[in-house]
Formats: C-alpha cells, sequence, structure tokens
C-alpha cells in the first residue's frame, strides 16, 4: 500500500559558531512532527542541514588563518554530533557546499535569467553581513539592521537583480486565498503588511568575496546566500537528480523556522518557486525564540546555552521533554536550569516514573510478574477507561494541528488520572483477599494498558524513555503505526493478555536533587574535597570494632523493648517534600490503616524507589508535625558513622502488620 507522503524541513544552520538551545528546539519540534507523521502511517521525509557560503564565514575563516570549507567542516559535525545526542530521527542532512547544491542552485540561477526575471544593474545600499541581508535606507532602525540591530556597511557593486517586484501581487493573492500558508496567524499579518508596503527587486549576487556558488554564466558574480540557501529544500527532495522523488515529496508540507526568518520563507522563497513555475510550500511556521530571563541568547550577552552540556547532564528526554512541554509553539519562551529541574521532577519522576515504577512493583508482588484473568471492568473503571478512550483522537488532532504542548497535556492528563486511580482502587487491599483476585487483575490490566497507551503516545517526545517503559512493561522496544491504530480500540484489544509477563520495574527519571546556594558555593570553594579526580580509591583502614556499646548508649531491659510496636507497612505513595532536600512524604498500610510519614531519607532514596517496599515502622511514636505535615511513626534504617550511606530495614516477604519481635 503506497504510503501518503509528508515533507517538513528545518531551517538549514548558519555554521559560523556552535549551536545553541534555541537551534535544538526548533529541531526537536520538527522531529516530534515526524516521529508522529510516521507513527500516523506516512511515509515522512524530514530534512536538516547546514547554510555554508557567505562573507561572514569568509571572514570569520580568514581571522583564525583557515579556509572556508576547513572552518565550516568542524562546526558542522558538531552539529550532526548534537542531533545524534538528541535523538534527531532526520532522513536527510544537506550541506550547501555538496555538488548536489551547486549544480541546482547554477541550474535554478540560469533558467530564470534566461526567462528574463535575472537582471544586471548597479547596487547601491545597506548590507547587514551578519544577517547576509539588504536594507533600503527607509527599513533602517536607527541606522542599524532592523533585524539584528548591528551595523550596516554601505555597498557599491555592479550586481544581478531577480525582479521580485513582478510576482508581488500574485504572491499576495496565495497568502490571502491559502490562510494555512503562514502560521501562527501573527506572523501571516507581518507578512501581508510587509508586501503592501511593495517589494523591491532582490540583489542576488555579490563580487566583493568569492566563498559562494558562482554565477553559470557570469564567473565574476557569487549567489547571493539567501538564494542558495533557500534552493536547498528542493535540492533535497530531488528537484534535479530525482524527478521520482520530486514528484512524491514536494510540495513541501511544512518548512519550519525561527520567526526573525519568516520573511525570507513566505517572500523571497515563493517568488522563486513561481519564477521556476514550481508548486509553493504547503506552509510555513514561524516559531517564537527561546529567551533566557525573558532576552534573546546573544553570545556578547553571555546568556548563551550549550545543548551538549545539558544533554550530558540531564539526559536527551529530558531536554527534549522540557522544550516541547513548556513552550506553546509560535510563541517566545522562556528557559531555566530551576524550570527545567522543576519540571523533569514534577512530570517525567513523579507523575510517569511514579506510575511505572508502582504498577510495575505491584504485578510483581501479587502477580509475580504474570498477568491474570481479570473481570470485567465494573463502574469504579469507567472514570479512567472513559479518559484512555478519548486521549489517543484527542492526541491525533493536537499533532495533526501542530500542537504539541496541548498533546502533552493530554497524554499527562491519562498519567494523572492513573495515578489516581491506584489511590482510589487501593490494590493493596483486594490483594489480602483471594476472592477478589479477578478484580485486582482488572486494576493492574487497566493500569498497564494506560502504560501501554502511554509508551506509544510519548514515543515523537521521549523515544528513548518510549523504549524503556515498553522493555519494563514486556512489550517491543520499537513503536509502529500499528500501535498507535491499536489504540483507537482501546478497551476492546490491548496489548496486555492474560500470561503476559512484565519486566523488572526500574527508575526511568531519577529525581534531581536541587543544591542550596550554601551548598553550590561549597562545591566551588572546595571541588576536590569529596573526591579527588585522579587519585586511585582507597582502601578502608581494617579495625577492630570494640565490644562495648558506643557512647551515649546503655543497657535496656526486654520490658523496654517490648513498650516498641514495630510492626511492618508496605509503602503505597511516595512524594518529595516540597523546598526540603532530606524529606519524602511517605503514605503506608499497616494492615488495618493508612498513615501519613514524614521521613529523611530522601538523599538515598527516591519517590519511586520507596512505592511498593515493606518497611519496619515504629508504631506507637507521638505523632509530629514536620514541615507543616503531622507524621504518625518512624521508620527504621541504619547509617555509617558519618551518615554518608543509609539502608532501611525492610521485611520483602512479609505483608502489611506483622509484628517485629
Amino acid at each position: 500500500m503506497n504510503k501518503t507522503p509528508y515533507f517538513i524541513s528545518t531551517p538549514i544552520y548558519y555554521p559560523s559558531d556552535r549551536l545553541h538551545i534555541g537551534h535544538a528546539y526548533c529541531t526537536t519540534i520538527a522531529d516530534a512532527i515526524a516521529r508522529f507523521q510516521r507513527l500516523a502511517g506516512k511515509d515522512v521525509f524530514f530534512l536538516t542541514g547546514s547554510d555554508e557560503h557567505g562573507q561572514k564565514i569568509q571572514r570569520k575563516a580568514a581571522e583564525v588563518g583557515q579556509s572556508p570549507i576547513q572552518y565550516v567542516d568542524h562546526i558542522v559535525a558538531s552539529f550532526q554530533m548534537l542531533w545524534e545526542k538528541l535523538g534527531i530521527s532526520n532522513d536527510d542532512f544537506i550541506r550547501t557546499t555538496e555538488k548536489r547544491h551547486h549544480e541546482v542552485v547554477q541550474a535554478i540561477f540560469q533558467k530564470i535569467y534566461d526567462q528574463g526575471d535575472i537582471y544586471k544593474a548597479a547596487y547601491e545600499g545597506w548590507y547587514c553581513t551578519p544577517c547576509e541581508t539588504f536594507w533600503l535606507e527607509r527599513q533602517l532602525t536607527d541606522g542599524k539592521c532592523p533585524d539584528c540591530g548591528r551595523p550596516v556597511e554601505m555597498v557599491q557593486e555592479e550586481s544581478y537583480f531577480f525582479r521580485m517586484s513582478k510576482y508581488q501581487d500574485r504572491l499576495l493573492k496565495h497568502i490571502e486565498d491559502h490562510p494555512e500558508f503562514i502560521q501562527p496567524v501573527s506572523r501571516r499579518n507581518e507578512m501581508i503588511n510587509f508586501i503592501k508596503q511593495g517589494l523591491e527587486d532582490l540583489c542576488v549576487s555579490r563580487t566583493t568575496f568569492d566563498w559562494g556558488i558562482p554565477v553559470p554564466f557570469d564567473r565574476k558574480h557569487v549567489v547571493y546566500v539567501w538564494f542558495d540557501a533557500l534552493t536547498n529544500y528542493i535540492t533535497a527532495a530531488g528537484y534535479l537528480h530525482d524527478p521520482e522523488k520530486f514528484a512524491k515529496f514536494w510540495p513541501a508540507d511544512v518548512h519550519l523556522v525561527g520567526k526573525e526568518i519568516v520573511r525570507f520563507h513566505s517572500i523571497i522563497w515563493p517568488i522563486i518557486l513561481m519564477a521556476l513555475g514550481v508548486e509553493l510550500p504547503k506552509k510555513v511556521y514561524g516559531h517564537g525564540w527561546l529567551v533566557v530571563e525573558g532576552d534573546k541568547m546573544s553570545k556578547s550577552k553571555g546568556n548563551v546555552i550549550d545543548p551538549v552540556l545539558l544533554i550530558d547532564e540531564f539526559g536527551a528526554d529530558a531536554i527534549r521533554y522540557f522544550l516541547l512541554r513548556e513552550i506553546n509553539l509560535g510563541q517566545d519562551g522562556n528557559f531555566s536550569r530551576d524550570a527545567l529541574i522543576k519540571r523533569i521532577n514534577s512530570d517525567l519522576a513523579n507523575d510517569l516514573g511514579n506510575l511505572l515504577h508502582r504498577t510495575l512493583n505491584m504485578m510483581q508482588r501479587y502477580n509475580g510478574g504474570v498477568m491474570g484473568q481479570a473481570e470485567a471492568p465494573t463502574t469504579a473503571d469507567e472514570p479512567l477507561l472513559t479518559l484512555a478512550k478519548a486521549t489517543p483522537f484527542r492526541y491525533r488532532t493536537m499533532m495533526e494541528n501542530m500542537d504539541i504542548n496541548g498533546a502533552i497535556k493530554e497524554i499527562w492528563q491519562l498519567i494523572g488520572r492513573a495515578n489516581k486511580y491506584i489511590d482510589e482502587t487501593e490494590p493493596w487491599k483486594l490483594a489480602k483477599d483471594p476472592a477478589q483476585s479477578a478484580r485486582l487483575d482488572r486494576v493492574l490490566l487497566n493500569l498497564l494498558e494506560v502504560l501501554s497507551m502511554v509508551s506509544v503516545l510519548v514515543e515523537p517526545f521521549i523515544p528513548t524513555t518510549s523504549g524503556r517503559i515498553r522493555g519494563q512493561l514486556g512489550l517491543p522496544l520499537a513503536v509502529t503505526a500499528e500501535d498507535l491504530t491499536a489504540l483507537d480500540g482501546f478497551g476492546t484489544v490491548g496489548a496486555i493478555q492474560p500470561g503476559h509477563r512484565t519486566g523488572k520495574p526500574e527508575p526511568i527519571f531519577p529525581r534531581i536533587e536541587e543544591k542550596t546556594e550554601d551548598e553550590a558555593a561549597m562545591e566551588k570553594v572546595e571541588p576536590a574535597a569529596a573526591k579527588p579526580a585522579t587519585a586511585a580509591p582507597a582502601v578502608p583502614e581494617q579495625k577492630t570494632i570494640p565490644a562495648v556499646a558506643p557512647e551515649g548508649t546503655g543497657e535496656i531491659s526486654i520490658d523496654d523493648f517490648a513498650k516498641l510496636d514495630l510492626r511492618t507497612a508496605i509503602v503505597t505513595a511516595a512524594e518529595k517534600v516540597e523546598k526540603t532536600e532530606k524529606l519524602l512524604k511517605l503514605t503506608v498500610d499497616l494492615g488495618t490503616e493508612q498513615r501519613t510519614i514524614v521521613s529523611g531519607i530522601a538523599q538515598f532514596y527516591t519517590p519511586e524507589d520507596m512505592v511498593g517496599r515493606t518497611v519496619i515502622l515504629i508504631a506507637n511514636l507521638k505523632p509530629a508535625k514536620i514541615r507543616g505535615i503531622e507524621s504518625h511513626g518512624m521508620l527504621l534504617a541504619a547509617s555509617n558513622a558519618d551518615k554518608s550511606a543509609l539502608s532501611l530495614i525492610t521485611a520483602p516477604n512479609l505483608p502489611a502488620g506483622c509484628k517485629v519481635k
């Protein structure tokens, strides 16, 4: 069966320096859309690349004593390395220095020249080298580039011009007849206003430098870098070298670009295509900027965020999730380390991680990891199952409309409902009654099916995590289009059948502990005190432990010990106490009652680690209020002398409520 083709592109990035988190944002959006469209059964062509010509590159290369190609080669390699680390699934990476692209640009330039739409004239005007953009005097802002605010240069040279003005009315009609062509609406309105001011013919060649593609009929000239760069989309689609591929994938479904270059993609590029007689792309989408503390990233401001360092510290999926969840596509979004950590802890560790860990722990504890024969759903299951049935349709609709943020919210609404469902159904109580085994299996089945659904829906956003979830669920690691289609029938034919075996629960997102300012300052002052970077591990000195009680303790009688009510308790829920480093809030089941415990073990155990554990509780300890939470009891644990290591005392094979004596 022939699949529907789908072509999405990012801008091709300029290798004047390494990429920052804003570039990663754009490419991650495109990757999420491409992955979704593959799941939706389409034949996707996802393109990114590098825009390597121009005066700016030639000057930078000269400053460091390199040829332009030497200069760009190592920077472009860093682009490709970043996309690999970030899990970008592009199908092609085009470089404008490639032979295939040179041939296409020259063929297009020649064709448009031969039909009279390119002509030679003298040029005198203002030019912004960083933006590679020509400006009229009336377009400058306080005598500077209106885009970047930097100084412009007066350029006087013989040049070739492209008759943009000839196509002005035709382009304006196309935009008005196709309201979806430029999105969001705010960008569309900006472009309409720009066109109505009148389009000038565009200077499309330069003679003052030679790092570019030569004009085929006049070798003194090189093609203007934007005319060269924009053409990459049809080069990669096979315009000159693969007509069958070009017929399949062109016109592009989406050109995803930053809002600062919408004008080039929605005015200059469409007019080039009109002059060629080639169909226009279906949509140009201008996303907002990723800003730091409300300000656009800039090396001169010292606020550029390196995505490679973030990936190395937090993992690619955590960065992808933050970028896609935190920011509404089309609007500017703020990046901060604190916001990143909070999003990881709340959404990934607490919500998703906790649901997976709790469910699989209960499967192991109550069913030995094997799905039993569940009873039919009851009214108690309806809220979860109704939401689960509705979620795939809402998700598809939002993703088709490029509402990535909204689609993620739909998934997390389902995750939150599943966590609440555990508290409502209390599987730990069902497990105590053999007559409730089919009911317990229904609860566990619903939870496993929801997690199976989640593992499919999150694949476009956090693909590595999707595979890890599926591995723990005992499902095939790779998600396919058939998996997404199957979700439409959730509740009738699911992924989990009787006899299905789940895997071992493992935390997928360990909670990140935020350091206080004092702790961070101490690390900077004494970074080597805790662990020398080059020293070999020390062998602990063997000492004889004295056979006397440590200072401050004394003998007690059996009657004293009998005053302690020590009982086994199963942890059913766990969360970090806000604005603390050491405290966890635990809900424990003692067999006859549920209690809340506040325990100072967060430096050694995550909430996911705790759920499902059978711990030893001092049940008759006087209640105490800790950080506004009333704690009814204390867990038993052992620690070493300097309290750098701690281990809970557990009784993994006993039910809740057993007396410890």
